[in-house]
């Protein structure tokens, strides 16, 4: 999809094993039907907002709400940028870009998830990578941060590989119940041994001009 007034659909991170695009409907509703199928194994909740829980229909019928939601709210001062993650031209997952006043404070958080049927090959790394490189690379922030639950080893173990710097723990509702979150963050000059080879942008300027990132 193409708009001159949304040019956000134009934005694509590339390497040459995986894409990252921004969701229009048809990409939406890929990944709301990947979802459908499984992210996680039901005895475990890696989120902090618990979504996996609903049943079919209603699970595809809220990330529907949330995704044009998301893409409603979306402006400089808030922004998220959703993102498919392609493998050979199917959705395999999402990963998202989100920040308060990024053109100020030059700061942005990462999240993502995998179809079950996807997982454990090595996918994780690599769009976090990517997000990354949108991040610093693409918009030109100073600062990355990430969470997950203590738990979440997964999460935690391409977080650690990519050399986060732990910034403690914090108690948080999971679910009902109060647990740990572990953060991180890191800084450009820490992304630079892990930038993916071969990162390619496309929309990029006229998503900078749109978010007002200079």
């Amino acid at each position: 999809m193409t708009s001159p007034y949304w040019p956000l659909f134009d934005l694509e991170v590339r390497t040459p094993d995986l894409t990252l695009r921004y969701l229009d409907d048809d990409l939406v509703y890929e990944l709301v039907s990947l979802a459908a199928r499984g992210v996680h194994d039901p005895s475990f909740m890696p989120f902090s907002v618990p979504w996996t829980r609903f049943d079919s229909p209603r699970l595809e019928q809220e990330a529907l709400r949330f995704h044009w939601r998301t893409r409603a709210d979306t402006r400089p001062e808030t922004m998220r940028i959703p993102l498919a993650v392609i493998q050979d031209g199917q959705v395999v997952g999402a990963s998202d870009l989100f920040a308060e006043n990024f053109p100020t404070l030059r700061t942005f958080e990462t999240g993502s998830w995998l179809g079950r049927e996807f997982q454990g090959q090595g996918i994780g790394k690599l769009m976090r990578r990517m997000t990354l490189a949108l991040g610093f690379d693409g918009f030109g922030a100073e600062l990355a941060t990430t969470g997950a639950w203590h738990d979440n080893g997964p999460s935690l173990g391409v977080t650690t590989a990519l050399g986060y710097r732990p910034q403690g723990r914090k108690r948080a509702n999971r679910e009902g119940v109060a647990d740990d979150l572990l953060g991180f963050d890191m800084t450009r000059e820490q992304f630079a041994p892990v930038r993916p080879r071969d990162v390619e942008f496309a929309g990029l300027d006229a998503a900078r001009e749109f978010l007002e990132i200079k």
